[in-house]
C-alpha cells in the first residue's frame, strides 16, 4: 500500500523534531492519531521505522532512510500542487484567501481594494474563520495563502509576519471595571469568566498564554461565541468583560460604548502572520502580488 503524504509527512517531521507529540501538533493532528499513522506505516512497509524512549523518539536506520524518501515525495507533492494552483488561477483569473475573523474585518477589505485596483480582471475570494480553520484551509489547497493571529505557528508552512497586533480588556460602560482607574491586576483578569471566542481562535489562545505566562491559568469563559461584533455586544450590555483586538474596538471606544481595562504589568502584544504552503516552485503571481500590497500597508 502506497503510504499518505499526510504518513510521510508526520514522519518526517518526527525524524526532525524528536517527538511524535511536535510532529503531530505540526501536521494537525492529535497526539493518538500520531501515533496510530505511524504505528500503520510501520505495518504498510513492513520494516520498524522508529525507537521510543522515556527520553523521545528517535528513529532506526530504515526510518531514517524512510524519512529522506519521504521529504523527496513530499518536495515532489508540494511542486505538484503550487504547480496546479498557478495554474488553476492563471486560467481562472482567481485568488482565494483564508483570514482570521479579526484580520478579516478590519485589514483584509483595505489589501483587497488595492488589490482590486492593481489587478482588476482577478476575482478574489475571502474566507474569514479562525486561525486554526485558516491553517487547515491552506494546508488543504482550499487557500493559497493565509492570514493568522495566532502565537502558534505551523511547522510545516512557510510564514512571514506582515504585522502586530495588541489584545485589550474592554467592558461595558455599567461595568465596576469601568470606573477603575488603576486597572486590574493580571490575577484579577485571570479569575474573572470572560466573554471569549471559541477554541481555535488566535485571540483567544493569545489571551490564554498571556495570562497563564504570567503565573495565573485563566478560568474557563462566561460565554463562547463565534463572532467578534457578538462578543462586542454581549460585553456592552452585560457583566463580563472581554478581550478583543484593539482593531476591533476602536469604534466602540471612541463611542464610548465599551469602555478599555488596564491591566497592570500584562500588554499581549501577537503577531499577524502569512502563510503559504511550502514548494521549490515558488508563490503564484497573485500571491506574490497581494504579499507585495499586505506588506506596502503595514
Amino acid at each position: 500500500m502506497t503510504p499518505s503524504i499526510v504518513s510521510l509527512r508526520l514522519l518526517v517531521q518526527t525524524v526532525e523534531r524528536g517527538s511524535v507529540s511536535q510532529a503531530a501538533r505540526a501536521v494537525g493532528l492529535t497526539q493518538q492519531a500520531a501515533s496510530a499513522r505511524l504505528a500503520a506505516l510501520e505495518r504498510d512497509l513492513g520494516v520498524a521505522l522508529m525507537v521510543r524512549s522515556t527520553h523521545g523518539t528517535r528513529p532506526t536506520e530504515a526510518g531514517a532512510l524512510v524519512a529522506e524518501w519521504a521529504a523527496e515525495v513530499l518536495d515532489a507533492a508540494d511542486r505538484f500542487d503550487a504547480s496546479v494552483l498557478s495554474l488553476r488561477e492563471s486560467s481562472q483569473g482567481s485568488l482565494r484567501i483564508a483570514a482570521s475573523m479579526t484580520i478579516a474585518e478590519n485589514l483584509a477589505p483595505r489589501w483587497l481594494t488595492a488589490m482590486q485596483g492593481e489587478s482588476p480582471d482577478l476575482r478574489i475570494e475571502l474566507i474569514a474563520a479562525n486561525s486554526e480553520a485558516v491553517v487547515a484551509a491552506v494546508r488543504s489547497g482550499a487557500a493559497a495563502i493565509g492570514f493568522i493571529e495566532t502565537p502558534d505557528l505551523p511547522a510545516d508552512l512557510e510564514a512571514a509576519t506582515i504585522g502586530s497586533d495588541e489584545l485589550v480588556v474592554v467592558v461595558g460602560r455599567g461595568h465596576p471595571w469601568g470606573r477603575r482607574t488603576r486597572g486590574v491586576s493580571v490575577e484579577d483578569l485571570a479569575r474573572t469568566p470572560v466573554v471569549a471566542r471559541e477554541s481555535g481562535s488566535g485571540t483567544r489562545l493569545a489571551y490564554e498564554r498571556a495570562v497563564a505566562d504570567a503565573g495565573h491559568p485563566a478560568v474557563r469563559p462566561a460565554l463562547e461565541l463565534s463572532s467578534t461584533s457578538a462578543i462586542r455586544a454581549t460585553a456592552a450590555a452585560g457583566d463580563h468583560p472581554a478581550v478583543l483586538s484593539i482593531l476591533a474596538v476602536r469604534e466602540q471606544l471612541a463611542a464610548e460604548t465599551l469602555a478599555k481595562v488596564p491591566v497592570r504589568q500584562l500588554r499581549i502584544v501577537r503577531p499577524l502572520t502569512a502563510v503559504w504552503r511550502r514548494s521549490n516552485a515558488g508563490l503564484p503571481d497573485a500571491v506574490r502580488r497581494l504579499l507585495e500590497v499586505v506588506r506596502a500597508a503595514s
